[in-house]
């Protein structure tokens, strides 16, 4: 299948091909995540990767079909996954709410799980968080109901069935650790990103992950977004220490520039989608290869795509 295809797919397809698309998702993908060649491997809600060939690694869509095409066109990723290449796509959470395209997003980035399963990792955002962490406004119900007419409703309740099974946190050795959010404050080793799932709501480890923002200080402070916290440098420079990697990339905040670096060039924000409500004026997504050692995100900045 080439992307015009899955473009014309996305844009026409019913009530019935999209949950039937969650659903072989779900059932055959998600809750047994395939092993990649041995490059990969899962634990609890963790992925751990093994730092060898590209990766293009995608911030926040909500719903903007224009930027996802541009970033499958940009990066040839269909054309390079036919061929078996040693290519990587990771999607950092937050695929649908505030735009107006949000199911046929969902459509896309599913369908090419489904395709590519060992190519395609998908994290899950603050937007698809647990039940008794909402976000408002949240759109997506009725989004579901204009694209789909009486079952919207249930394609909605499927589309959320996905989000327990979505990554907490992936790990490439030595080089990155990815969230959507923001580091839990009292972590103490890789299990508590593995299991934070489980742990919620107990443990505040899940809600940090997915809702917490970096600020240029110490400490930790309530976040403004009336979720998560606000983690400052040494919270950072503690975590990354202790899983032997050296820069943190997240998405979740809209960034003018399509991304921004905080705590001395050990964080890194993307932001992948364009236009209203956020108004930024670029998108970008970072195409790196895993192989390359970094030590600060400023060294990634030749590979981060502006568009």
């Amino acid at each position: 299948m080439k992307l015009e295809q899955l473009t014309k797919e996305a844009l026409e397809t019913d009530s019935k091909r999209y949950i039937s698309l969650v659903k072989d998702v779900v059932n055959n993908i998600l809750d047994k995540e395939v092993k990649y060649n041995g490059k990969i491997r899962f634990e609890g809600r963790l992925a751990e990767v093994k730092p060898e060939g590209e990766a293009v690694i995608v911030g926040d869509l909500h719903g903007d079909i224009e930027s996802l095409i541009h970033i499958l066109k940009k990066t040839n990723f269909i054309e390079k996954a036919n061929k078996n290449e040693n290519f990587l796509m990771i999607f950092l959470g937050d695929y649908g709410d505030r735009g107006m395209f949000s199911a046929e997003v969902y459509y896309m980035v599913l369908k090419l799980k489904l395709m590519f399963p060992d190519r395609i990792l998908l994290m899950r955002g603050n937007h698809e968080g647990p039940r008794d962490l909402p976000v408002y406004p949240h759109d997506l119900p009725m989004q579901f109901r204009s694209r789909f007419g009486d079952v919207g409703n249930e394609a909605y309740k499927v589309t959320t069935e996905i989000f327990d099974y979505l990554l907490n946190a992936i790990l490439i050795e030595e080089r990155y650790l990815l969230v959507h959010g923001g580091l839990p404050e009292n972590a103490s080793s890789l299990k508590d990103f593995a299991y934070a799932h489980e742990m919620h709501p107990k443990e505040s480890f899940l809600e940090e992950i997915l809702w917490s923002d970096p600020y240029e200080g110490e400490g930790v402070y309530p976040s403004p977004r009336g979720a998560g916290k606000l983690f400052g440098w040494n919270i950072t420079r503690r975590i990354l220490d202790m899983l032997n990697v050296q820069i943190l990339i997240r998405g979740h905040e809209p960034c003018n520039e399509g991304f921004k670096i905080n705590h001395f060039g050990k964080v890194l924000t993307l932001f992948s989608r364009r236009g209203p409500p956020y108004f930024n004026s670029y998108a970008a997504y970072l195409h790196v290869n895993l192989s390359e050692k970094f030590e600060v995100a400023g060294q990634l900045s030749r590979f981060i795509r502006q568009f």
